[in-house]
C-alpha cells in the first residue's frame, strides 16, 4: 500500500537508494536535507554531511527521481546540541562521539517532527540497520553489512520514532547500494564517503578546537600511575584514553593514555595492561529493549568489537559494566557510547561516565 513518506537526504549514495527504492515502491516520497552548519570552511570539505555541495547533490537526485526536495535550517539546533557539546566534552578530558549525539538530538527528534507536519507516515533514512520487533518493544539489528553497520548510532532512538521509521539498506552491502544507483544513473553513484566528523574542516579536531575556543589547551603534566612526572604535554584535548601516539617520552616500554585529569591538565599514562577496566559506569542510559538477562555485548566505539559483559542497572540511569574479559574490550573513554546487544539486535546504550 502507497504511503506518503519523507525520506532524509544527506547528498550521499545511501540515502539517494534509500529515496529511490520509495519511488520503486510507489511511495509518495519527500526529500528533505537539513542544513547544520554555516561557516566558510563548510564550503571547503570534500567529503562530508548536509554541506552545501552535498545539498546540492541530493537536490539533483531529488529531481532526477521527480521528488520534491526541502532544505530544514537546524543550525542553531546543531550548534547548541552537537558542536558545542564536542567542545565541552574535549575541554572536560571525555571523548565525545557527536554522529550519536547529531542523530539523537537533530536528524530524528527534527526530521521525526517535520515528517508529521508533512503529513508523513514514515520517516526513511540511509543507515545501515534493520528494524526489528521483540516481545512487543521496538528496536534495530545490524544490517547485513556488518562492516557497514551504523545502530551504534541509533540506540537513543525513542519507540515512538523507532515505529515510524523505515531502513531500506538494512539488508543491503555497500556495493549493493552502489550498483543500484549505477543501474539507475544517479549522480552519487560513485560518491565517495565520509570518514571525517562533519563540521571539522580537514578532520582536525584540534585545529578546531584552537579556533572555536582559544586557550582551550593546557599544559601540564604527563605523569605515571605512581604520580611519577615523565614529562610536559600541550593540553589534554589532544589525547583520548588508549591513544599512544604524541607521548613523546622517549624510550622504556611503550605507553598509553589512561586517564586524563582535566582539572589539573594532567595525563596519566600506563602499560598497555593498565587500560582493561574491571568495572565502568554509563549515564543516562536508554533501553529499547528493558534487558531480562544482565549479561549483554556491549560495544565502546563504533568499529570496535562488542565484548560480553555483565550489565548491572542501578535505578538512577546508569549500569555497571563488568566486562568478562576486560583485555577483550580494550581501552574505555569517558564520553564514549557504550551500547548493549544481545546477538545482532541493539538493547540500549549510554555514556560512559
Amino acid at each position: 500500500m502507497a504511503k506518503r513518506v519523507v525520506v532524509a537526504m544527506s547528498g550521499g549514495v545511501d540515502s539517494s537508494v534509500a529515496a529511490a527504492l520509495m519511488v520503486e515502491a510507489g511511495h509518495e516520497a519527500i526529500g528533505v536535507g537539513l542544513r547544520l552548519a554555516d561557516r566558510p570552511a563548510q564550503e571547503s570539505f570534500h567529503r562530508g554531511c548536509c554541506a552545501p555541495r552535498d545539498l546540492a547533490d541530493a537536490r539533483a537526485v531529488a529531481a532526477q527521481l521527480d521528488i520534491p526536495f526541502y532544505v530544514m535550517d537546524v543550525r542553531e539546533s546543531f550548534k547548541e546540541s552537537v558542536i558545542e557539546d564536542f567542545i565541552s566534552e574535549y575541554e572536560n578530558g571525555r571523548t565525545p562521539v557527536p554522529c550519536v549525539k547529531c542523530n539523537q538530538v537533530v536528524k530524528f527528534d527534527y526530521l521525526a517532527e517535520r515528517a508529521m507536519a508533512f503529513g508523513a507516515e514514515v520517516l526513511v533514512t540511509g543507515h545501515y540497520a534493520r528494524r526489528v520487533e521483540v516481545d512487543g518493544c521496538q528496536s534495530v539489528a545490524r544490517s547485513f553489512d556488518r562492516e557497514k553497520d551504523q545502530t551504534y548510532f541509533l540506540f537513543g532512538m525513542t519507540q515512538e520514532q523507532l515505529a515510524r521509521t523505515a531502513f531500506p539498506l538494512g539488508e543491503f552491502t555497500k556495493e549493493q547500494t552502489r550498483e543500484y544507483a549505477r543501474k539507475l544513473g544517479l549522480p552519487t553513484a560513485e560518491k565517495p564517503e565520509s570518514q571525517e566528523i562533519c563540521f571539522v574542516p580537514k578532520d582536525d579536531y584540534r585545529a578546531f578546537l584552537k579556533v572555536e575556543k582559544p586557550g582551550i589547551d593546557r599544559p601540564g603534566d604527563i605523569v605515571d600511575l605512581e604520580g611519577n612526572v615523565l614529562g610536559r604535554h600541550g593540553g589534554v584535548t589532544n589525547f583520548t584514553v588508549g591513544q599512544r601516539r604524541g607521548l613523546d617520552l622517549g624510550g622504556g616500554p611503550p605507553r598509553y593514555v589512561v586517564e586524563l585529569e582535566s582539572d589539573s591538565a594532567t595525563v596519566v599514562v600506563g602499560e598497555r595492561e593498565s587500560l582493561a577496566r574491571e568495572v565502568f559506569f554509563a549515564r543516562d542510559v536508554h533501553w529499547s529493549i528493558p534487558p531480562e538477562s544482565a549479561s549483554l555485548q556491549v560495544q565502546v566505539r563504533h568499529r570496535g568489537r562488542a565484548a560480553a559483559c555483565a550489565v548491572t542497572p542501578r535505578g538512577d540511569g546508569t549500569v555497571e559494566i563488568r566486562p568478562h574479559d576486560p583485555a577483550y574490550l580494550g581501552a574505555v573513554a569517558p564520553g564514549q557510547a557504550a551500547v548493549f546487544y544481545s546477538g545482532d539486535v541493539l538493547y540500549g546504550g549510554g555514556w560512559v561516565a
